[in-house]
């Protein structure tokens, strides 16, 4: 018997801006082995401008974790909204309400679940089949998990991005204005504190690409963590302000037209990683096996924890410390401070930029 190709796909992504973003692997393989099926997504609303530039999508469902009429009365509208819409639903969260979603709108649905089967052990019975979400595995290779259940094969994945040719038209007008060719991006902030390499260390690397000439765009978004760097932000010579002037298409624009990506791990790393920029990317708490930037040249992650390691176009940065990498949200686990971030030091990132710049010219 000829099993039915789905016509009508609904991926569901209730987590960060990265979670959503490197789902494209998933898009890509479903679109190209179901024939360009109607695939829709199924994202938290802070996510939703990255979720815009996806390929292949056609309607955007969002939950809000701050609406007004409660998270209660927001999941049963969103229920009965997609209820039985789709032949496949595939979640790649193993959250209790995520789970839901899945099961409520495809005949046939697949998710992520927690390898503790207390917690797991309905989600297992009622799911049409289920995969263990692992964090020792990276985030494109758990994402794609359900390519293998449903017997098409990830292959070897590639992470890509998008952008319109109006983010490409305003993003070179923005950088003719101030008269920047050849530049390096450099991204300070992310979208917690306790992944930003502290104040005066930054800084610090700051002046020293300073003096190699190259122009330095700053970027950032309009989030109170990244203006606040921007208020702070030293003045140099070869450095320029981008903080909260690009929308989400402009940036991954932007990103495309520089020469390399300089910064914290976080989604903007990760857009630059897709577009097989060179990449200096400096680590504190998070676990590298899951979050390191994805090489598409190697096809493959970071696996272990290096003060400096280079694979590919990456180069990453973490502090030599026994508890590195913890996988905490800092030290105390509550968004403080990570302590590892302070015991990176800042002429180890800069030479081995300087070093990059020399070989590459």
């Amino acid at each position: 018997m000829i099993k039915p190709t789905p016509q009508r796909i609904l991926i569901i992504v209730q987590r960060s801006n990265g979670d959503v973003f490197l789902s494209s692997p998933l898009i890509e393989g479903l679109f190209r082995a179901y024939g360009s099926p109607h695939i829709d997504l199924l994202v938290n609303s802070d996510t939703l401008p990255i979720a815009r530039t996806l390929p292949h999508i056609v309607d955007i469902h969002q939950f809000t974790y701050n609406s007004d009429g409660g998270r209660g009365t927001q999941t049963s509208e969103l229920l009965k909204t997609i209820f039985r819409r789709y032949d496949l639903s595939i979640n790649l969260t193993a959250s209790d309400r995520s789970v839901l979603f899945a099961l409520a709108a495809g005949r046939k649905a697949i998710s992520a679940v927690e390898h503790d089967r207390k917690k797991s052990w309905w989600k297992r019975l009622l799911l049409s089949a289920h995969y263990d979400f692992d964090s020792s595995r990276h985030i494109i290779e758990n994402n794609t998990a359900a390519l293998h259940l449903l017997g098409i094969g990830s292959g070897k994945p590639m992470v890509r991005s998008y952008f319109s040719e109006t983010a490409a038209k305003s993003v070179c007008k923005m950088l003719e204005d101030r008269g920047i060719r050849d530049f390096m991006i450099v991204h300070p902030g992310a979208q917690y504190d306790y992944k930003v390499y502290p104040e005066k260390l930054r800084n610090e690397l700051l002046e020293r690409l300073d003096s190699l000439g190259v122009p330095l765009v700053v970027t950032g978004s309009k989030s109170a963590l990244d203006l606040e760097i921007k208020r702070r932000l030293p003045k140099f010579a070869k450095v320029y302000d981008f903080i909260g002037l690009t929308s989400m298409e402009e940036l991954i624009a932007l990103s495309d037209r520089s020469i390399a990506y300089i910064g914290a791990d976080t989604l903007t790393m990760h857009i630059a990683a897709s577009q097989n920029r060179r990449i200096f990317a400096v680590y504190g708490p998070t676990i590298l096996s899951m979050w390191s930037p994805w090489c598409n040249e190697l096809r493959t992650g970071a696996c272990t924890n290096r003060s400096v390691q280079t694979y590919g176009n990456v180069t990453i940065f973490q502090a030599d410390m026994p508890c590195v990498a913890c996988g905490k949200a800092g030290c105390d686990d509550h968004h403080g401070v990570s302590e590892c971030l302070y015991h990176i030091d800042p002429d180890v990132i800069f030479n081995e930029i300087r070093e990059w710049l020399t070989t590459s010219r």
